[in-house]
């Protein structure tokens, strides 16, 4: 259980965060990583920030988009850079739990798998615990995810080696919905590791905390991703509300 790990992060503006975030990667079990960073033109002490730890530890590599070209143009451009047999993603403001990798990677291998993720906690802006799990099901179909996106961003991790790079065009949003569909409809069906491994951080200014945008852009993923006609996409995403609102519901739980 030696594979490289290569961690997909995207970075702008996130100052408050990143430091946090890089100490959570440094702190894993597992050790043989790489942690890719693209910077989309950060206009505040991002770059800096990465720097001073890229001086310290030559496995946290920094690239410096030259302008703003949005989070999964940077995305792309981190995964292009990657070299490891995993793909494990990360955003700019989320944090790791130290064994993190190490289970992620024992998960798969024990059960043969090429694809998982797991269950997460959830923080706010300041750091404090919401006292919040979010889970899925378990197993998780490709019917499932078509009507709901179960998987964290930071929690997802596949096998290059199996799938390649999975670098999709970015001028749709949702780009880590569309990934995990791509996967599950090879593969069918994915088990997550049943507990949860990491913080994901709720920030007022997010895509997720804006209800409309996050219509506007999961609307975009049955009309333009899956090419679906307009009528069909209305009645996809109706149904859609439905499994957000009240089944996923079921998998938040109070701790």
């Amino acid at each position: 259980m030696n594979e490289l790990v290569s961690i997909i992060v995207p970075t702008y503006n996130t100052e408050k965060f990143i430091r946090q975030t890089i100490e959570s990667v440094q702190n894993q079990s597992y050790i043989n990583w790489e942690m890719i960073l693209a910077d989309d033109a950060s206009t505040d002490r991002t770059v800096a920030i990465i720097e001073e730890f890229a001086q310290k530890d030559n496995r946290i590599k920094l690239f410096k988009l030259p302008e703003n070209r949005g989070n999964g143009f940077a995305r792309n451009v981190a995964l292009e850079k990657a070299t490891g047999k995993y793909m494990a993603y990360l955003d700019a403001d989320d944090v790791w739990f130290p064994e993190k990798l190490e289970k992620q990677i024992q998960f798969l291998k024990a059960n043969n798998l090429h694809f998982t993720f797991s269950f997460y906690d959830s923080i706010d802006e300041e750091g404090n615990d919401l006292n919040r799990t979010v889970e899925s099901p378990n197993p998780l179909t490709y019917k499932q995810l078509f009507f709901c996106n179960y998987v964290g961003n930071l929690t997802a991790i596949y096998d290059a080696d199996y799938f390649g790079k999975i670098i999709l065009e970015t001028s749709q949003k949702r780009q880590d919905w569309r990934i995990w569909l791509t996967i599950l409809k090879q593969i069918k069906i994915v088990k997550p590791v049943p507990e949860s491994l990491a913080f994901y951080r709720i920030r007022k200014d997010s895509v997720s905390s804006s209800k409309f945008k996050l219509i506007k852009h999961n609307f975009g993923v049955y009309r333009q991703f899956h090419g679906y006609n307009l009528v069909f996409s209305v009645l996809l995403m109706v149904r859609f509300l439905f499994t957000q609102l009240v089944i996923k519901r079921r998998y938040i739980k109070k701790i």
